[in-house]
């Protein structure tokens, strides 16, 4: 088996605003450009298909995060390699997705997409931090709700201190260095 034939999950865990999905697809488009099958599975597109009915409770976040990591799992056992750029805030959901791959022998980055808050407000992508500013909505992650970021990631990337190419380069790296890219 070679490595482009190899499958693997790369979780990117951060906030709202971060530079997860953007960093995701940076990486997909070189992966690709290396001869690898590759899917990105954006955790705000898996709501809307995979998960539509589920709300932001911790229940149904954890819901979430488990659909996603047994997909990626499924897809990953058939030599592709998954992106999910997908918040996940909870450490124990995101355990429970690592070991689903262990169990399955198939091999799981976490990679934490460490931006602080103040730099994803300001960026604020979606409107989110603006909409929780104005009481519009609560429940914003590492705002009005809990972010439990790793404390040991396999990799972190600090987005607001380099490019995006930099980022995907940094994690392209750490895909070689783990003999997966």
């Amino acid at each position: 088996m070679t490595v482009t034939d190899r499958g693997a999950t790369v979780w990117l865990t951060g906030l709202p605003s971060a530079g997860k999905t953007t960093i995701a697809f940076a990486l997909a488009e070189r992966l690709r450009g290396d001869g690898h099958r590759v899917e990105v599975l954006d955790g705000d597109e898996i709501r809307t298909f995979l998960s539509a009915g589920l709300g932001f409770s911790r229940e149904d976040r954890h819901q979430n995060v488990q659909r996603i990591g047994f997909v990626a799992e499924l897809l990953a056992s058939h030599g592709v390699k998954v992106l999910a750029p997908v918040i996940a805030p909870y450490a124990d959901s995101r355990e429970a997705v690592r070991k689903r791959h262990d169990a399955a022998g198939t091999p799981y980055v976490e990679v934490h997409v460490a931006t602080p808050v103040e730099v994803c407000s300001d960026r604020d992508v979606k409107g989110l931090y603006a909409k929780q500013r104005a009481g519009e909505i609560s429940g914003l992650t590492g705002v009005d709700d809990p972010y439990e970021a790793p404390e040991r990631p396999d990799g972190r990337i600090e987005a607001h201190t380099q490019t995006v190419d930099e980022s995907a380069a940094a994690l392209h790296a750490l895909l070689v260095e783990r003999g997966l890219a």
